[in-house]
């Protein structure tokens, strides 16, 4: 029998900060990109995460094999925590930020599963697509590009997965406002509290997104997203 590949392992860089080819026919890429990208080049910023991360969400996770969407706000502010990855962090952070912290620790309490670090990529390889509103964030400065247009990529990346039945889990008022781009169909769609810690003990803790959207893939005939590993769980 061959050897099942580890859902673990890091994979290699997907993108080179360029738009993947799986999503390059999204009108974002030709009225809006070029613009934006000469609005990051032009940034004296430091810009967070790097380039080549920049579309690791849409790399790693193509529309077809889209089966959950996780909808996050902007990248971590922190130099050396974003890697593409809404939630995500690089595996050798420590401590993790505390929101992804709380996710972990919600796994943990909701299925009783954890994951060897805060990196999220296994998820991203079992179609659940973990995109932030806005793909990039000057280091630093939480919210300083949620005016340069990607909300227009979102928009239609939202449009083109749920043109069939996607759970979409949407944590906070800045990601449920997305849902309005979200074409009507049998969809879960998961409205609940962002897991900051300035917010996680007001509903986010014991809301049990992750066994909720096992059961709705499930009612739809499709396999549980294998949301842990027996890996030790990390160190919060």
């Amino acid at each position: 029998m061959p050897a099942q590949p580890d859902l673990f392992a890091p994979p290699p860089d997907p993108s080179h900060g360029t738009p993947p080819p799986t999503w390059a026919d999204l009108p974002f890429f030709d009225t809006d990109w070029p613009r934006l990208a000469s609005a990051l080049a032009a940034d004296p910023r430091p810009i967070l995460p790097a380039p080549q991360d920049r579309f690791r969400a849409l790399a790693l996770t193509p529309p077809e094999a889209v089966r959950v969407v996780i909808l996050g706000q902007d990248p971590y502010p922190t130099p050396g925590h974003a890697m593409g990855l809404a939630f995500s962090a690089h595996p050798d952070v420590r401590p993790l930020p505390r929101s992804l912290a709380n996710i972990l620790r919600e796994l943990r309490d909701d299925t009783g599963e954890s994951l060897p670090n805060g990196d999220l990529t296994p998820w991203a390889s079992q179609g659940v697509l973990l995109l932030n509103t806005h793909l990039t964030v000057p280091a630093g400065e939480p919210g300083g590009h949620a005016k340069l247009g990607w909300e227009a990529l979102t928009a239609q990346v939202l449009d083109r997965v749920s043109r069939r039945p996607t759970a979409f889990v949407l944590w906070g008022k800045p990601a449920q406002a997305q849902a309005r781009h979200l074409r009507p169909g049998g969809h879960l769609v998961l409205r609940g509290v962002h897991p900051s810690p300035l917010s996680a003990a007001r509903g986010f803790f014991g809301s049990r997104p992750f066994s909720a959207v096992d059961a709705w893939l499930a009612s739809h005939g499709e396999p549980p997203i294998r949301w842990g590993s027996p890996a030790p769980a990390a160190r919060l």
